[in-house]
């Protein structure tokens, strides 16, 4: 998981779902999500369920967004109210999800500006990055980073540098939360105050930069954090879903109907 995958995985028109077709390219093989988004076998076993029951009435992208919520939950996290009545989006574009979704390698202005595209605040994108609490992310992701910043530990890099050679080893994984890769808490931040973030992207929040302080406060207060990032979970998923007769509710989440 990575920041990027946070703006889709709210799922708020479900376009990252949809399979690639003769008439477009889809999301999955976008730069940001290649190799990286995944547990989309996950959200087909939901649908299925659901279809037996209640047969075209919720949207992969309501269960996209529950799964979101619920898995936070599940993970140790905090829970927040899911609006619900999204509709399904009947196309995905791998070009528009390039140039929309920030890349590991993102400036903290590029994070803020890609953010604020989308209506939300330099403090909901610092809460929202909180979800690399959970998570894996590529060689690939984060080479540039340990051999080539300056602001990072430099025993974390060594560590990292075992599993993500100077070439090769695209695919090789690493947690982007040192301490605690699979609870959801706010040791995230902890790390990034100590330069223990894994992504450019993720250390750019501590770089002597407008976010710092709002980064060493989540790192010692996660009722803060929790109550940030629920609020900013809530907000991000109200951009610009589909409703009413827009889009559709798609019967398998991977295709149109």
């Amino acid at each position: 998981m990575k920041r990027c995958h946070l703006l889709v995985s709210q799922g708020c028109d479900g376009s990252i779902l949809l399979d690639d077709t003769s008439s477009f390219t889809g999301e999955k093989s976008a730069g940001p999500n290649a190799n990286s988004a995944r547990g989309f076998e996950v959200i087909d076993t939901i649908k299925s369920n659901i279809e037996a029951a209640c047969k075209a009435t919720v949207s992969c992208a309501d269960i996209l967004a529950l799964a979101a919520r619920d898995g936070v939950v599940l993970l140790g996290g905090p829970t927040w109210t899911v609006q619900l009545g999204r509709r399904d989006a009947t196309t995905a574009s791998q070009s528009a999800a390039n140039s929309n979704l920030p890349s590991p390698g993102s400036s903290l202005s590029q994070l803020v500006s890609s953010f604020a595209a989308k209506g939300l605040s330099a403090r909901d994108m610092t809460a929202l990055s909180g979800a690399h609490t959970i998570g894996q992310a590529r060689c690939a992701s984060f080479r540039s980073h340990i051999y080539n910043d300056a602001n990072v530990n430099a025993s974390f890099a060594a560590l990292r540098k075992r599993n993500c050679p100077s070439s090769g080893g695209d695919s090789n994984l690493a947690p982007l939360d040192l301490q605690t890769p699979t609870t959801f808490d706010n040791k995230y931040y902890q790390n990034l105050v100590v330069r223990k973030g894994l992504l450019h992207s993720d250390q750019e929040l501590f770089n002597g930069g407008s976010q710092d302080s709002l980064v060493r406060q989540y790192s010692t207060n996660p009722a803060v954090f929790n109550g940030d990032f629920t609020a900013a979970m809530v907000k991000m998923g109200n951009i610009s879903p589909l409703t009413g007769t827009k889009g559709q509710i798609r019967l398998n989440c991977r295709k149109v109907n």
